[in-house]
């Protein structure tokens, strides 16, 4: 059975916000943003990526920063930097607002999500390991010739994208198979039931009970079989669309359900066998009393607002975000982003109090921020807290820009608690540069 539910994901729509880089106090921002920040979609997915391209070679762990760059027998950091670059490109040519929403691939969108973080991680691994050699006088880089996409398919369980999405093909295939096997017509639900027997049941598809990054990425969870909820339903979504069949889903409560696109909605909850439309596509949340799926009927299903192909991806960003945050912060536990901006925590926002977390994962979720930012450049929460998470990497120029642009469009009781934060960032930037000059002591304000 499928099961459509996804489990304390970020559903809601106030997590997502922008890359943007003008250093702006409360005090000076203009109020006509409208006008001022017409333009921010466009710039921002640009911003993002001369961003991404700058940073993509300071983002690396502690022992990979200290490697010698030339690796002899290692792939070259400039093959990881233009893996990084070129994931990051195709990300945003695929869901530009310029190109319609339903010509947007899910399955394509997300493997270029896979192929940037695998490019990130390989690198900090592949840096590591080579920290614990002895370095070889006049080892040269092998691989600095090399094509990049001859080395694409390293980075995802070696396999290309292409090849990825053929595994899609194959499946939609294996589904008509089964449906001529079965010497009957294109009923729809037939041919979910074919699509439940196929995924569920002949290659074993199902929803993990852990929390993992192995089962957040899709070419992972094509590889292995086993996935979050969310990455279940795109893969669904898929293979139904391989079929010529559209399915559309919305967020209800804490599921995520999907169902055939009908004009027909009373069609989707009548039983057949034991069961209904609606509950061969979305499986045991439909029949459990604590899901608000199992509420819904003909008429509040009507009520939904479908998601698009942009919304399913946020979606999915924001679950990255989540995952990656809690991994990157699991040594301090119920530390959330905002919690520096706590009255409690006033007196300790200093450099030297900053939070110690994993830079990996943390990396990783300001990574999918930055892309979830392209998506909805307007939402103030998101832009909070991405700024937040670059304030825990100890980034705070980037830090001081991002929160200083959400105050000019976070609600005023936001913008309060913000701008007295911000501008203690500005005396951290201050001070690191004081003490990158070689001083000693701290900055204060007389």
């Amino acid at each position: 059975m499928m099961l459509a539910s996804f489990s304390g994901g970020f559903c809601h729509q106030q997590m997502a916000c922008t890359k943007f880089h003008w250093p702006v106090l409360r005090s000076r921002v203009n109020r006509n943003v409208d006008e001022k920040f017409k333009n921010l979609t466009d710039f921002t997915a640009s911003t993002a990526m001369i961003k991404h391209k700058k940073r993509s070679r300071l983002s690396l762990s502690p022992m990979a920063a200290a490697a010698p760059v030339k690796t002899g027998g290692f792939s070259s950091p400039k093959f990881y930097q233009e893996a990084l670059t070129a994931a990051r490109a195709n990300f945003a040519q695929e869901i530009s607002f310029q190109s319609k929403d339903k010509d947007i691939s899910l399955a394509k969108t997300l493997l270029y999500i896979s192929a940037e973080d695998e490019a990130f991680i390989a690198y900090n691994r592949e840096m590591d390991a080579y920290s614990f050699q002895n370095e070889r006088e006049g080892s040269k880089s092998s691989s600095d010739g090399q094509d990049l996409n001859e080395r694409e398919s390293t980075l995802l369980a070696g396999k290309k994208i292409e090849d990825w999405l053929s595994e899609l093909d194959a499946i939609a295939k294996e589904v008509e198979v089964e449906l001529m096997s079965r010497d009957i017509g294109c009923h729809l639900t037939e041919v979910l039931e074919a699509v439940n027997k196929v995924l569920f049941d002949s290659m074993g598809f199902k929803r993990s009970n852990i929390v993992d990054s192995k089962c957040s990425y899709l070419h992972s969870v094509l590889s292995s079989k086993c996935g979050s909820a969310i990455l279940l339903s795109i893969i669904y979504i898929e293979v139904c669309r391989r079929l010529n069949l559209t399915i559309v889903g919305s967020c209800v409560g804490e599921d995520f359900l999907i169902w055939p696109e009908t004009g027909n909605p009373e069609e989707l909850f009548k039983v057949n066998s034991g069961h209904s439309l609606f509950g061969i596509v979305n499986g045991r949340c439909v029949e459990d009393p604590k899901s608000k799926a199992s509420d819904l009927n003909s008429s509040s299903l009507l009520g939904l607002d479908t998601a698009s192909n942009r919304d399913i991806i946020g979606i999915y960003l924001a679950n990255l975000i989540r995952l990656h945050w809690k991994r990157a912060s699991r040594m301090n536990r119920g530390l959330m982003l905002t919690s520096p901006l706590r009255p409690v925590d006033d007196d300790k926002t200093d450099g030297s109090s900053v939070r110690l977390l994993r830079p990996q994962d943390l990396r990783l979720a300001i990574m999918a921020s930055e892309k979830l930012l392209i998506l909805q450049p307007h939402n103030w929460a998101l832009r909070r807290d991405h700024g937040m998470m670059l304030y825990f990497m100890r980034e705070y120029g980037e830090a001081v820009q991002e929160l200083s642009i959400c105050m000019a469009f976070a609600p005023e009781e936001e913008a309060e608690i913000l701008e007295p934060f911000v501008e203690k960032l500005h005396l951290l930037r201050l001070e690191s540069s004081w003490k990158s000059l070689g001083h000693k002591g701290r900055l204060t304000v007389p």
